[in-house]
């Protein structure tokens, strides 16, 4: 009788968040569904992991009715599976009992089977309670409920003497062992990197094996170059269920597609349990699905060949290298192997091996995160150097492996370092929230002791301080007047959306309350759009078409130019709309969800309008270190600080951040407000009285062409003259005296109707001063 090998299908959570940035709409999975109900996959993966925050933060969508659509389609054909972080759940910071227990027995209710539970640092303390839940869940409303333990792959850095090394084979299976321990009915090798390589899967996969008793799941990414050869390695050793991706959303920084392995086991005589016919239609409507995502695609230029004809076409010497594959995994033969796997999957038309990610040693969805985030900030010149720095910041915070949230976490803070660098502070000036509370103890037990050296510089103390649960409070669930009186989160599932992400479903509920009460008093809505009478004050206009998404201004706001005042979208493309002039805004004109034409007139400024009031430069200003967007302000005008002293809490790289003071003194204005989008440099707080604080230099005028065109880099630290400098870090034209340097001093106007002087100082760097 034939072997079986079971498959976990990813596509829908790991493959989409591997590849396309979790952005798949409610639609496109609903299209999906009742091809999967003929797959018969043994587990679908569709929910956890980055699904709960992403499908709310981008999609508007809701992560309840995303399980419950895909449970009443399936009926238990399929078991459902999400991944949760253990104490993290789905979000970045550890939860009591009371939130886990929630949140499961919701999700078990609406039709989940399947919890691959792990903690980021192998610690098990973190997942004791988490399996003892679904073990106490099965059989709530009729449906299964498995407690499936992950074991997180990680190695030691490179260069780390054999003796020292702590991740060894026998690391792995202790932990896989005191899971089922534990109560565990299915364990997991998580490779989440992509970094076993197939010669230490032929060891370390007959262990697991002989040590445990209940079924094993392997999972791995092929970002490297080591996935699909891994896998196969892996099928060769006994493993009883793996992980794939169908076609298009398979490969490259996610798991190796099911069509591969599909033609491995045939050619060993292992029984796929999979419909595979069925599996050749979802490929279909899959290949339509990546091009609604072309936005987000890491390989929108670079797409695999299609299967079926690359299948059809391909010749005896692909199919031999098949064959030699497999004859290299049962040899142990690892060149060989990969040599043969990168050869079918350039043949395929599958991505390269990732050398930068490979030689990093991190996630290929971190990878691609970071990619993102740095892209958002407009700072993607940061990204060698923040990977480059991973490495450090690993070890300096315990050798964690990086898995969710710990990558976040590490990749927000290297990017943080890499931009303390460039500014020439200290390492770990700026660093998140969630990095201090991972080195101050409180996500659980390091793999390595963290020095206490280094925690106390990070933390203010070289004592160990584990999480408390006594000190959790739940979010507010405020009473939204504006919106009728109702309350934020609804029911118990919106309030568990709320204690789990908090700014990102507080959003999300707002804009979900908003759209209720609009629709509730249609209307009232439509009075309040026309009701401010005849224009007669200055318009804003659009300057191109687009479907107003949302709208950051309303009556009685001071807007400056280049603020931010609505988002719409066009071409299939979210963008930020910004002022071209300044004032106090009378009404708004237009509505979110309206479909704007060029040049129709959006809002109408009281007065002359024209300029927005510059900020007096009277005392200092602080500037952002980095884009992101504030969360709350812990000051307000006329408070009194010191040097050190929290001044607002913003999000970056979804991670959370402390901006302290860099001086004493008076909080004289604040510049933005709360759920504004920071800048990089942008002005944020001014301090009162006293002179303003002395101007940085600019760097060295390298080249001043007979145009007058030049550049200027940014500089560092405070510097409200640069802030309002049009150069700012690009390019401008210096007036003919300067570039002549005939005289040392020359005066440039700049877009507030002021002027700042520059001069060239000796040394051939600039000084600016206001006018």
């Amino acid at each position: 009788m034939a072997r079986k090998l079971q498959i976990r299908d990813l596509t829908m959570r790991d493959g989409q968040q591997s590849l396309f940035a979790t952005r798949m709409k409610q639609e496109n999975v609903d299209k999906l569904l009742p091809l999967y109900k003929e797959a018969k996959f043994y587990i679908m993966e569709v929910w956890g992991g980055a699904v709960p925050d992403s499908v709310m933060r981008y999609l508007g969508e809701s992560p309840w009715d995303r399980l419950r659509s895909c449970s009443k389609e399936m009926k238990g054909i399929s078991l459902l599976s999400a991944l949760s972080r253990g104490r993290n759940l789905f979000g970045y910071v550890p939860y009591p009992d009371t939130v886990l227990e929630g949140f499961y027995k919701k999700a078990i209710e609406n039709g989940l089977n399947v919890m691959r539970i792990f903690d980021a640092l192998n610690d098990l303390d973190n997942i004791k309670s988490s399996i003892k839940m679904i073990n106490e869940f099965d059989g709530l409303n009729g449906n299964v409920a498995i407690a499936d333990t992950a074991v997180c792959y990680t190695i030691d850095p490179k260069g780390t003497p054999e003796e020292e090394k702590i991740f060894t084979d026998d690391y792995f299976v202790n932990k896989a062992v005191e899971m089922e321990k534990l109560g565990a009915k299915m364990v997991t090798l998580k490779d989440m990197a992509g970094l076993v390589n197939p010669s230490r899967i032929f060891t370390l996969m007959p262990k697991l094996k002989k040590a445990l008793s209940v079924p094993v799941d392997f999972h791995t990414h092929c970002t490297p170059g080591y996935g699909l050869a891994s896998v196969l390695t892996a099928i060769i050793q006994g493993v009883d269920i793996v992980d794939t991706n169908i076609w298009w959303f398979g490969g490259g920084s996610a798991a190796p597609a099911i069509e591969l392995i599909d033609i491995f086991c045939k050619k060993l005589g292992i029984e796929l349990e999979v419909n595979m016919e069925a599996v050749a239609k979802i490929r279909h409507e899959l290949k339509n699905a990546r091009k609604a995502l072309a936005d987000f695609d890491l390989n929108k230029d670079k797409w695999q060949r299609d299967f079926d004809e690359a299948f059809a076409e391909m010749a005896a010497e692909i199919d031999a290298e098949f064959d030699r594959a497999i004859e290299a995994a049962k040899a142990n033969k690892e060149e060989e192997l990969l040599d043969a796997c990168h050869k079918i999957e350039a043949y395929f038309g599958f991505p390269k091996p990732n050398e930068i990610v490979k030689n990093a040693e991190v996630p290929g969805g971190m990878y691609s995160n970071m990619v993102a985030n740095l892209r958002a900030l407009k700072a993607e010149d940061v990204l060698e150097e923040a990977m480059a720095l991973i490495p450090k910041v690993r070890r300096d915070a315990g050798l964690v492996p990086l898995v969710t949230p710990t990558s976040q976490i590490v990749g927000s803070q290297a990017v943080s370092l890499a931009m303390d660098r460039r500014a020439g502070k200290p390492d770990y000036s700026n660093k998140s929230n969630q990095f201090i509370s991972l080195v101050k103890g409180e996500y659980g037990n390091t793999p390595v002791a963290v020095d206490p050296k280094f925690r106390e510089q990070i933390t203010g103390s070289p004592e160990e301080k584990p999480y408390d649960v006594s000190s959790y409070k739940a979010p507010e669930n405020p009473v939204l007047d504006q919106f009728g009186g109702v309350k934020l989160a609804a029911n118990e599932e919106e309030e568990l959306l709320l204690a789990l992400l908090p700014a990102v479903a507080k959003t999300y509920l707002t804009n979900k309350r908003k759209a209720e009460h609009a629709s509730s008093a249609p209307q009232a809505q439509a009075a309040k759009k026309g009701a401010s009478g005849e224009v007669t004050g200055p318009v804003f206009s659009a300057p191109m078409g687009g479907t107003i998404m949302s709208i950051k201004v309303k009556p009685g706001d001071t807007v400056k130019p280049g603020d931010t005042v609505i988002v719409y979208e066009a071409m299939k493309m979210e963008n930020d709309l910004a002022c071209d002039m300044g004032g106090v805004v009378k009404q708004v004109l237009v509505s979110e969800g309206d479909v704007m034409a060029t040049n129709q007139p959006l809002i109408e400024f009281a007065g002359e309008g024209g300029t927005a009031e510059a900020p007096a430069v009277g005392g200092a200003v602080m500037v952002a270190p980095m884009g992101g967007t504030v969360l709350s302000f812990k000051v307000k005008a006329g408070d009194s600080v010191r040097a050190g002293d929290t001044l607002l809490i913003y999000e970056a790289m979804k991670m959370e951040n402390n901006l302290v003071a860099d001086r004493d003194g008076v909080i004289a204005k604040l510049l933005i407000g709360e759920g504004d989008v920071m800048a990089t440099n942008q002005p944020i707080i001014q301090f009162a009285g006293g002179a303003a604080a002395a101007p940085k230099a600019g760097k060295v005028i390298k080249t001043v062409g007979a145009d007058g065109n030049y550049k200027v880099d940014p500089v560092a630290g405070y510097d409200i003259n640069k802030a309002l400098h049009p150069v700012e870090g690009g390019t401008g034209k210096a007036p003919a005296a300067l570039r002549t340097r005939t005289k040392e001093t020359a005066t440039i106007e700049v877009a507030s109707g002021k002027s700042i002087e520059i001069t060239v100082l000796p040394d051939g760097t600039i000084d600016v001063n206001m006018k």
